[in-house]
C-alpha cells in the first residue's frame, strides 16, 4: 500500500485554529510533475546543444571555404610564377630572331620561329596575352618606364615611343609589365 495524504478542505470539518494547508491541490502526481520537469529541462539542454552544434558546422563550413580558396589561390600563384619564368625563354627566342636578321629562308631561323609560335599558342591557351603598349599612354600599373626620351611635340608627353620588353597579362592581372621607353619634354 502507498503512502498517500488526503487533506480535508471541509470548513466545518476543521477543529479550532487549525488552517488549511497552502498548497494547491495537485491535478498529477508529484512523481508525474518531477519527471515533466525533468523532461523540460533536457529539452532546454538538447536545444543549447543543438545550436552549438549548428554554430560549429557553420564555422567548419566556412574554415572549409576560407580553405578551398587559398588553396586555389595558391596553385594559381604557383601556376603564374611558372608561366612567368618561361617568359624569359620567350624573351630569348625573340632576340634569336632579331638577331638573325634577314634570314628568314634558314632552315634554322624556321625552326626558332616554328617554336616561337608554338610558345605563343601555348601561353594563349593558357589565358597569357602579350601586350604591345607602343604609341599609348604611360600606365605605371601595366608599364615599367626604364628610359625617358625628349618628345617631338606637346601631345607626345606621357606617350610610349619604345618598348624595351614587351609586357604579357593573365585575364586583368599583369604577369609582367612592359618595360617601356616615354616621352618626355
Amino acid at each position: 500500500m502507498s503512502d498517500m495524504k488526503v487533506t480535508d478542505r471541509r470548513w466545518w470539518a476543521r477543529a479550532d485554529g487549525e488552517e488549511i494547508p497552502s498548497e494547491e491541490p495537485r491535478l498529477k502526481p508529484k512523481m508525474l510533475e518531477e519527471l515533466e520537469a525533468r523532461i523540460a529541462e533536457k529539452d532546454l539542454e538538447i536545444q543549447q546543444l543543438l545550436q552549438k552544434y549548428r554554430g560549429a558546422a557553420d564555422e567548419f563550413e566556412q574554415a572549409r571555404v576560407r580553405l578551398r580558396k587559398e588553396v586555389a589561390k595558391d596553385a594559381e600563384r604557383s601556376r603564374r610564377s611558372v608561366v612567368v619564368s618561361f617568359l624569359d625563354v620567350l624573351d630569348n627566342l625573340d632576340r634569336a630572331l632579331e638577331s638573325a636578321g634577314e634570314r628568314t629562308d634558314d632552315p634554322f631561323v624556321q625552326g626558332v620561329a616554328m617554336v616561337r609560335q608554338q610558345f605563343l599558342s601555348t601561353l594563349d591557351g593558357l589565358g597569357v596575352t602579350r601586350v604591345d603598349p607602343l604609341h599609348q599612354m604611360f600606365d605605371p600599373a601595366a608599364h615599367e618606364a626604364v628610359s625617358t626620351v625628349p618628345a617631338a611635340t606637346a601631345d607626345q608627353e606621357g606617350l610610349v615611343i619604345g618598348v624595351v620588353r614587351p609586357g604579357y597579362v593573365m585575364g586583368e592581372d599583369v604577369l609582367r609589365p612592359a618595360q617601356v621607353a616615354v616621352a618626355r619634354q
